[in-house]
């Protein structure tokens, strides 16, 4: 019997050690990478920035398996069809004139640059570009919702 009560703690004491090297290795993945630029997630991404791009923001989620990619940039809505038909989607993009009921708190969020979710959003042309992608990239998704009657704002999201 005395065996068994000094086990309970030392089993006890391990355990903990274990969850809290776990809990420090979890806390570090996923993080954001400060390094990644417009033309590096452009480039993991397959996508060629297009000339007339503005508001250019991007970001890199570094995750345990795979990387979350996040690009978004402002186009004249007259430039948008070209630039979405050389991504070649694998449909035609839905339209969607309604913000979702119920979004789901995304892995890489566009809120960590500053813009809100294109689920969150009215007036919205989604869809799947690629599953799988060729080469490293496992997904691509794209959004694109109108600003006005000039400009529309391009979201990309992948996974890497």
């Amino acid at each position: 019997m005395a065996a068994l009560c000094l086990t309970g703690p030392v089993l006890a004491a391990c355990s903990a050690a274990g969850e809290s090297g776990a809990a420090d290795r979890t806390s570090e993945v996923p993080d954001w990478d400060d390094k990644a630029t417009p033309v590096t997630v452009g480039r993991q991404m397959n996508i060629q920035l297009p000339s007339k791009a503005a508001d250019i923001r991007a970001a890199r989620q570094n995750g345990f398996q795979d990387d979350g990619l996040l690009l978004a940039f402002t186009l004249p809505t007259s430039g948008v069809d070209g630039f979405v038909k050389q991504l070649r989607p694998e449909r035609e993009l839905r339209q969607r004139d309604e913000p979702r009921e119920s979004v789901a708190k995304p892995m890489t969020p566009f809120s960590h640059l500053g813009l809100p979710e294109p689920e969150s959003l009215p007036d919205v042309r989604e869809g799947q570009v690629c599953a799988p992608c060729g080469g490293d990239l496992n997904s691509l998704a794209i959004a694109v919702h109108r600003l006005d009657n000039s400009e529309s704002r391009i979201y990309l999201r992948a996974v890497d």
